[in-house]
């Protein structure tokens, strides 16, 4: 195929802005804050598993220590009657017996209170452990909210830049022959569509071209349309090429 000099070096724009859009793709689609948030996301439902261990300790707390003062009631309840059953009686065995049950009921206000003090310091520690898992995941979710929030600003730069280049690509794309464009296109589908020859070295590849290769472009006229021996992307030939 052949295609005037001018029309070769429009590829190499095409080229770069295939390459452009190419990065900012994979850049929307590999956002570099996506392991972590997905880390953390794994993190909170350990955390989320854990708190609910402890929500359910420091609830059976509490349900305990209102079973204790419930049961401190009813002690309560039963002195006051026994202390005023106490006062009125009139007979010495009603009253030995109301003075055994008193005796009775406070040994059993004193356990329950030993018990409801030994309660609350364990509720005391099961919020506590708590709070901390709740700071934790509060952490945990304002971590994984930045990240997001970065993950979005740079996706969002991403589309930016894609629809961009995607709206150079067509102007350049316009300027380009058809035939040109449909070698470049099934060219670019498998490698690089266009590079430089700088140097005598292809900028596609980076692989510098044997002897035998060089003389191969040297003699072909310069609207030759030549391809990268090492790659297959066509090859733009200028002045700097070193033939």
């Amino acid at each position: 195929m052949n295609a005037s000099p001018a029309d070769q070096l429009r590829l190499l724009d095409l080229a770069d802005l295939d390459a452009r859009i190419s990065r900012a793709q994979h850049a929307r689609a590999n956002p570099p804050q996506a392991a972590r948030v997905r880390e953390l996301l794994g993190e909170r439902q350990r955390l989320s598993q854990e708190l609910t261990v402890r929500l359910g300790i420091r609830d059976d707390l509490r349900t305990e220590i209102a079973r204790i003062e419930s049961d401190v009631a009813v002690v309560d309840a039963r002195r006051t009657r026994d202390e005023s059953r106490l006062a009125a009686s009139t007979s010495p065995k009603e009253a030995q017996g109301l003075e055994s049950e008193l005796q009775a009921l406070a040994r059993r206000k004193s356990t329950l209170e030993d018990a409801e003090l030994e309660a609350m310091d364990r509720l005391e520690q099961a919020e506590a452990a708590v709070a901390e898992q709740e700071e934790l995941i509060t952490a945990t979710n304002a971590e994984g909210a930045e990240l997001s929030a970065e993950a979005k600003r740079l996706v969002a730069d991403a589309d930016a830049v894609i629809d961009a280049a995607t709206r150079d690509r067509d102007v350049v794309r316009a300027s380009v022959p058809e035939a040109l464009f449909a070698m470049y296109e099934r060219v670019a589908a498998r490698t690089t569509g266009a590079a430089l020859l700088r140097r005598r070295t292809c900028e596609g590849c980076r692989m510098e071209l044997s002897g035998t290769d060089l003389e191969k472009l040297r003699t072909a006229s310069d609207d030759a349309v030549v391809t990268c021996p090492e790659c297959g992307c066509i090859l733009v030939r200028t002045e700097e090429s070193g033939l």
